[in-house]
């Protein structure tokens, strides 16, 4: 069978590609290897500690499981770690890699047991290969249609149990069908600064870089909750200290050198702030469209809901309301724009 499943490569073992960049091989080496090790999410961590001890204590593979929630809150990390505590082989792989229910089939039908089959934007599988998961998740079997009209030919497959990991950042967009079929389902929320500030000071040991605890701090506090996010400025501010400095980073050299990645106080970058701009300079607060603000932006409707807006509503400078979006007191005060005055009660404004 792994003859037949290689020259797909609809999956990979989820190690680190040594023809990847650098940034790509840090971040994959920074990732922690064990929940003891893994910062944040503490509630998280307790459940899936408890869950991965009865399915070990059983013999069995675990439950599947479905993680949701913004992007580089550590989705793809926990699955790796449920796969090393299980003691299983992890397959990584991502809803749009499938075209067809038999490539779904050649990566399920092997003989290993217990594996963990990790699927990134689970929410992005077509339907026809999501229905073909389906008795695969609840009986492990899965039917394959060889052929078509009279000479179709179906076989019934004995899967051996596994555990089905899944990853979106759109909860929505997953069927209902699909959801029930979850016996762990998990939402990752943002960091706060303090665990963000031990995860950047891991990851700083890790990566040889002399960092303070002020030069931590102010990394992690301009982070927008995301461990990603952390990593990705500590290694540009690295880059930074090494060339402008002598490779140490305190508070002043992390400033600088984010100042110039132009990343803001809040941790706003440029189209984050481009977007409460046009928000409240163009559209006078709003309420407006999400797809007026994509033409108005010129970006994809996606990239604004998935990638810019989950921060702003977490720090209270936008809201969705069912008109539309809406700029709040904190996203004027934040652009320093007067906050206008709306036709209310006494006059008073309505934000």
């Amino acid at each position: 069978m792994e003859e037949q499943m290689q020259p797909a490569r609809r999956w990979t073992q989820g190690a680190a590609d040594p023809a990847a960049g650098d940034d790509a091989r840090d971040e994959t080496n920074l990732r922690p290897q064990m929940l003891a090790e893994f910062i944040g999410q503490e509630r998280i961590k307790t459940q899936l500690a408890l869950f991965v001890e009865a399915a070990r204590q059983r013999g069995e593979a675990l439950d599947h499981v479905l993680f949701h929630g913004p992007p580089g809150l550590g989705k793809t990390t926990l699955a790796s770690i449920i796969a090393r505590e299980m003691g299983v082989e992890l397959r990584v792989t991502s809803g749009p890699a499938f075209q067809s229910p038999a490539e779904l089939v050649s990566i399920l039908a092997c003989d290993d047991k217990n594996y963990c089959l990790f699927i990134d934007e689970i929410h992005r599988l077509s339907r026809i290969v999501e229905e073909h998961l389906y008795p695969a998740m609840e009986d492990f079997q899965v039917e394959l249609v060889v052929d078509k009209g009279p000479s179709a030919r179906r076989y019934q497959l004995k899967l051996e149990p596994f555990t089905l990991v899944g990853a979106t950042t759109r909860a929505g967009m997953i069927t209902p069908a699909m959801r029930s079929r979850f016996g762990i389902v998990l939402h990752l929320d943002f960091y706060p600064p303090e665990d963000l500030r031990i995860i950047v000071t891991r990851s700083a040991k890790l990566l040889g870089v002399a960092l303070t605890s002020e030069g931590a701090d102010e990394i992690a506090r301009r982070s927008r909750g995301t461990p990603r996010v952390a990593n990705r400025l500590l290694r540009r501010v690295r880059d930074f200290a090494q060339v402008k400095g002598d490779g140490d980073v305190d508070r002043e050299m992390a400033r600088r050198a984010l100042a110039l990645l132009e990343v803001d106080e809040l941790g706003l970058e440029s189209l984050d702030r481009n977007y409460l701009r046009c928000l409240i300079d163009s559209f006078d607060g709003g309420p407006v469209g999400l797809s007026t603000l994509a033409v108005a932006l010129g970006e994809e409707t996606d990239t604004l809901e998935d990638v810019v807006e989950p921060y702003l509503i977490q720090a209270a400078l936008v809201q969705r309301t069912p008109r539309g979006r809406v700029a709040t007191r904190h996203g004027y005060a934040h652009l320093q724009r007067e906050i206008p005055r709306r036709a209310g009660a006494e006059g008073d404004s309505l934000f």
